[in-house]
């Protein structure tokens, strides 16, 4: 209660922005860490430290909510899986091959997904102008894989990382259509600490694995600075924040700000890892936004279920 009575002297607008902001660092971290914390330690530590974070304020929430998970496991473990283990897995991974520009881009395709998952297993129709969306959309993500250059296809000398981060957005369009399927009357930060247990018990084989390969953290101020914030700002305080702000001026709203998570690692990428925007991005960014645009001017519950969440 404390929490959210300060939480309520915050503009909601300033919240969505911090969440936004949080969540672009995460891809520039992630990026950084590249060559000293390992991928699946950093996906490892990132969700412990959460895991820590959350538990003391989501275990009411948590024991409230165990008879209707139990009951619904199957849906619980997958949401675990999808949300919190694979994704997480997948996008890191790809950023230790790609930039944080061209990950975070391709990130924002995430909406036009879930909608095309949509109409192929749940029926879902689509006018004519969403189908437009989907192929200006497609076209973007085409244009950054490519760096420009249709040849890229043709010799397929892709860029792994992008193909890393293109599973995980997958990963994440199904997550959320699952989210559907979730047990009613479940808290939302229930459903956080629950996937947040799923995805580290999950991860621990992998992350035993991963030592036993020798691929270890190497232990600067940088990495540990690193842990520190995907562990909090994304995983822990961008979540109070968002579902705080979602609350007060509903998903639309907040889901348009979604639009500055590009923009933003974007800069934040030029400015503090050297990156550089190139012509690709820019036309891959302007249709893939506005392959968006066509495609979310119908009402999406799917796309609406994964914000509130």
């Amino acid at each position: 209660m404390r929490q959210n009575a300060a939480l309520a002297r915050v503009s909601p607008y300033l919240l969505l922005t911090a969440t936004i902001l949080f969540w672009a660092l995460n891809w520039i971290v992630g990026r950084a860490l590249r060559d000293d914390v390992p991928s699946f330690s950093l996906a490892f530590w990132r969700w412990v430290s959460a895991s820590a974070l959350l538990l003391p304020f989501a275990w009411p929430h948590l024991v409230r909510g165990w008879p209707a998970m139990r009951e619904s496991w199957r849906i619980m473990l997958a949401l675990g899986l999808l949300g919190t283990t694979f994704c997480t897995l997948a996008s890191y991974t790809g950023l230790k091959y790609t930039t944080a520009v061209s990950g975070s881009i391709l990130n924002s395709f995430a909406p036009v997904i879930i909608i095309a998952i949509s109409w192929a297993f749940l029926g879902q129709r689509l006018r004519a102008s969403q189908w437009a969306g989907v192929a200006i959309s497609l076209t973007g993500v085409l244009s950054i894989v490519g760096r420009g250059d249709p040849m890229v296809f043709l010799t397929l000398s892709l860029n792994v990382g992008d193909l890393w981060i293109l599973a995980s957005i997958l990963l994440w369009a199904l997550y959320t259509i699952c989210l559907r399927w979730r047990p009613p009357g479940l808290h939302p930060l229930g459903l956080l600490a629950a996937n947040v247990i799923v995805g580290v018990v999950a991860m621990l084989p992998v992350y035993l694995w991963s030592l036993a390969q020798g691929l270890h953290i190497t232990w600067t101020a940088a990495a540990v600075a690193g842990l520190v914030y995907v562990g909090v700002f994304p995983s822990v305080l961008a979540y109070i924040f968002w579902n705080n702000a979602v609350s007060r001026v509903g998903p639309s709203k907040a889901g348009m700000f979604m639009h500055l998570m590009p923009v933003f690692a974007s800069l934040l990428a030029i400015a503090f890892l050297g990156e550089r925007l190139h012509l690709f991005h820019l036309a891959g960014m302007a249709m893939i936004l506005g392959g968006i645009w066509l495609t979310s001017r119908a009402h999406n519950p799917e796309a609406e279920a994964g914000m509130e969440n």
